[in-house]
């Protein structure tokens, strides 16, 4: 092949990976999910296949449903119930406002919010009409708030849906994707190898740093619900295990709305030490998920916990996932660089 049609050739395959590129752009944090979750259950599916005398579609579709079950039914049911109690509750407000003003919206706060909405009213220059003047510019920005949280639970539940057919395929034919990837990639099959071989690993690493601290931050939050004589406290601890999942939630938010409950509920003291737990419960999140994935990484734990909020501030929750994924990548390539130049220099000597 002359240079010029060598020139043609890696400008349509960068033109090919563009495009493709672009195309899974819209999907890519779902994709990304799909692929951890594929990499690190891929054993478990095998083992359900030889089970099931070599029926992996079977097995596929068990292996999803265990998925959807443990994870991603209760992450959507999360979304929906904090939508639907958010539109109900700025359409209660909207209603009283425009029925009984801002009388009628005080006297249904708790009694503790009550009275101290009582007296800040009190305190400006022209009482309710003024909070009523203030309320009414606000209108608008609440419907805008309201149609913002649908259209962030349909982007949820649709991420999801699709998340949960990549992950079926990814684990229907991974074996054979994997195969592919070895024998048309531009490196050496042993290096593609190493490079998935760490794709998974870190994969794995997540996962069960991710369980095992959403189950330790769920076990300290339980100690702070039970302290404080928290209502319901077996349900607040399921919430607060379901959320730490949720980068953009959290257990800490589950804690701090707790903590709300006991406020409008009369226990002031009891809602202070909650928030003031939420420091101890954030501490499991921050270091004890690094310092978990740390062992199974092999990176030092400072390295591990600015991946994930570098990935978490540049990619959002799907950063979670990216940051370690990126830096066992820039580990991979270095390794395969110093195998090469040792192979370079042992030829050279001999």
């Amino acid at each position: 092949m002359t240079l010029l049609g060598r020139r043609i050739l890696v400008g349509l395959a960068l033109l090919a990976v563009g495009l493709v590129a672009y195309l899974a752009y819209p999907f890519a944090s779902a994709l990304l999910v799909a692929a951890v979750l594929a990499a690190a259950l891929a054993p478990w599916c095998e083992r359900i296949a030889v089970r099931l005398e070599g029926r992996r579609r079977l097995a596929a579709a068990l292996v999803t449903t265990m998925v959807t079950l443990l994870l991603a039914v209760p992450m959507v049911g999360l979304a929906l119930t904090f939508a639907q109690q958010s539109v109900e509750a700025v359409a209660e407000v909207r209603t009283t406002l425009q029925n009984e003003g801002v009388a009628g919206v005080v006297a249904d706060l708790p009694v503790p919010l009550r009275d101290a909405a009582r007296q800040v009213i009190a305190r400006l220059p022209r009482r309710e009409k003024q909070v009523e003047e203030l309320a009414g510019d606000q209108t608008g920005r609440m419907a805008g708030v309201v149609g913002y949280v649908l259209l962030a639970t349909w982007s949820i539940l649709f991420q999801t849906t699709m998340t949960l057919v990549a992950f079926y395929f990814l684990l229907l034919d991974g074996p054979t994707l994997v195969h592919w990837a070895t024998e048309v990639g531009p490196l050496k099959q042993a290096q593609m190898r190493d490079l998935l071989s760490d794709f998974r690993d870190v994969s794995v690493a997540v996962l069960v740093s991710s369980v095992v601290a959403a189950g330790i931050e769920a076990l300290v939050a339980f100690v702070g619900y039970f302290l404080t004589h928290t209502p319901q406290v077996l349900i607040f601890t399921a919430v607060t295990f379901v959320a730490a999942f949720i980068p953009v939630v959290g257990a800490g938010t589950v804690v701090l709305s707790a903590s709300a409950l006991l406020f409008v509920t009369g226990h002031s003291t009891a809602a202070l030490f909650l928030a003031g737990w939420v420091v101890v419960v954030s501490f499991v999140d921050h270091f004890v998920k690094p310092y978990l994935m740390k062992g199974r990484m092999e990176v030092h734990g400072g390295v591990v916990f600015f991946s994930l909020l570098g990935g978490v501030a540049m990619f959002g929750p799907a950063g979670l996932l990216a940051g370690p994924l990126i830096v066992a990548f820039f580990l991979a390539v270095v390794r395969m660089c110093q195998k090469e130049l040792r192979q370079k220099e042992l030829h050279a000597a001999a």
